[in-house]
Formats: C-alpha cells, structure tokens, sequence
C-alpha cells in the first residue's frame, strides 16, 4: 500500500513545485536553476505524504494539503542544501548525485537556500493553495516557522555542530535530533491536519504524539543505516557520522538496541493513532515504513 501511496502523493507535490522554479527574470535563470536542483534531485518525499496523510486522516482532501507538502518540501531541501556545505557537513553526495554547492558553487548552493527557504513561506501565504481561512493560515505560517527556526531544525544543526567529538548521553542526544529532524516531521503533520480545516485540539494532541515519535524514530533509522548500509543505497556518504565523530544512537546504545528503539518508537506512533479510523490509515504505514526503509 504504502509504495502507491507514495507514488501518488510524489506525483501529486511534484506537479505543485514545478511551477515555482521559473525564473522571473533571465538574470535569475541560473538560481532558480539550482533551486530547482535542489528539490528534484530525488528523495522520497517523506514529508510531503505525512502532510496529505495528516489531511486526509481528518477527512480533508490531498488537494488541500498542497501548499502545506510544498512549503515543508522547500524547507527540507534548504537544509540538505546547508548541511551539505563544506562549512556543515561537507558532503560531495545527496540523493546520489552531486550536492548542490558541488554541481553549481557554494555561493549559488547557499543562495538556492536561502531562496527555498523564503519560497517555502510565500506558498504558505498562498490563499489559492492553502485553507482560506486566514487565521489556519497564519497558524500554519507560525507553525513552520517554529519548526525550522532556531527553536526547531536550525537550533538542532547548532547543537549538532557543537556536539561533535563528544559523548553525549541519550536525554542529550534526543534534544539535538528532536529539533534537528523531529521538528520538521512534527511540522509535517501539523500543517496537514490544519490544512484540513477540520483539525480539532484533541486530533492534534494525539497526531503530535505521533509525530513526536516517528520524528525521533527517522534519526535513529538514518543512524542505523549510516552503520549499516553503503554509499549506493543511501545515496550519500556512508560512515560519515563516524568518521566525523558525531553521537549516533547505534554509538551510544548499541546497533541492535537502536534498532529495538526505533521498534518502541514506531509502536509509540501507532498507539497515538488508536482514536483514528482507516482513513489514518497511511499514517500507520509511514510509521512501519520510517523504520524498515534501507536508505
């Protein structure tokens, strides 16, 4: 089930970004073409189909989450695009192609950042692809920006930068990856529901709890795989944390009591989702999904 879903709902936000990467202007062809470099590098779209999941959960239509799939695809991507810098993570892959600062220049890559990140907010702002209820959308506005600001992911990729070298224990560890990783995911779900117009605070507390989990449960995943797959199937680097000497979950627990623990988490996220009907259904599986992907 859960591979058409993801075809669908790729298919779907693909067809909503296209139309934002055409420069307005010929002096602004080569960024808009490392924007667009940027987004349709592959990736499987993750949180794009939590937001059409979280609407669709609550009754709403993948149509009107499409603003919401696209502004948190436009801010993932400006991260990748960040964290791949030689100043960040220095990394040559994503996606198995060449980053961003490596098929253009570092100065256009953190350009096209800086670019996905503003663009993600003008579609939110976006009445024709968001609720026209001003108030949900300005509670999603608020949303992302908690999410991605220094309170959310880039407050993470701080703690992330300043925790290399260092024997973090797991309450330690768990804040860096809830606000590097989780916060986005969380974000994801909360603007799909919202989108929905139809999300009430007691929907929202127990999809919050779910997203708390899966959000957790990606990292340790990605975790698990920088240990146990390789370059080809992640698409990236393999053994970087390592060999940067970065706090992993495998590193702190061990590999196979990560892997329990992105077991526990998953099951967290399916508990969560008790009060929801089949139409939660996706959900379900991209909780079971988050934890047996390879790459």
């Amino acid at each position: 089930m859960i591979a058409s879903y993801q075809a669908r709902c790729q298919k779907q936000v693909d067809a909503a970004l296209e139309p934002l990467f055409t420069a307005p202007r010929v002096e602004l062809e080569h960024l808009y073409a490392a924007m667009r470099y940027s987004v349709f590098n592959g990736g499987k779209r993750v949180r794009p189909l939590l937001a059409y999941a979280a609407c669709e959960a609550l009754g709403g239509t993948a149509q009107q989450a499409d603003g919401a799939a696209c502004a948190v695809e436009l801010i993932h991507a400006y991260s990748l695009v960040h964290d791949d810098l030689p100043a960040m993570d220095d990394d040559d892959l994503r996606r198995g192609q060449p980053t961003t600062h490596k098929a253009f220049d570092e100065a256009t890559a953190i350009l096209a950042g800086d670019g996905l990140q503003s663009l993600a907010f003008a579609v939110l702002a976006n009445e024709k692809r968001n609720p026209h209820d001003a108030q949900i959308r300005l509670s999603m506005f608020s949303a992302l920006a908690d999410a991605a600001g220094p309170a959310g992911m880039v407050g993470g990729q701080a703690i992330d930068l300043g925790s290399v070298g260092q024997q973090l224990q797991q309450p330690a560890l768990e804040v860096m990856h809830r606000h590097k990783t989780g916060a986005l995911i969380e974000a994801s779900v909360r603007l799909g529901a919202l989108a929905s117009g139809r999300a009430d605070e007691r929907a929202l507390a127990a999809l919050s709890t779910y997203a708390r989990a899966i959000g957790l449960a990606f990292q340790v995943q990605d975790d698990i795989l920088d240990v146990e797959s390789d370059t080809a199937t992640l698409g990236k680097t393999q053994g970087k944390d390592q060999a940067n000497d970065k706090p992993t979950y495998p590193a702190l627990l061990g590999l196979e009591a990560a892997k329990s623990y992105a077991l526990e988490l998953r099951d967290q996220a399916l508990h969560a989702l008790r009060p929801f009907d089949s139409a939660a259904e996706p959900l379900r599986e991209l909780a079971r999904y988050i934890v047996e992907r390879r790459n």
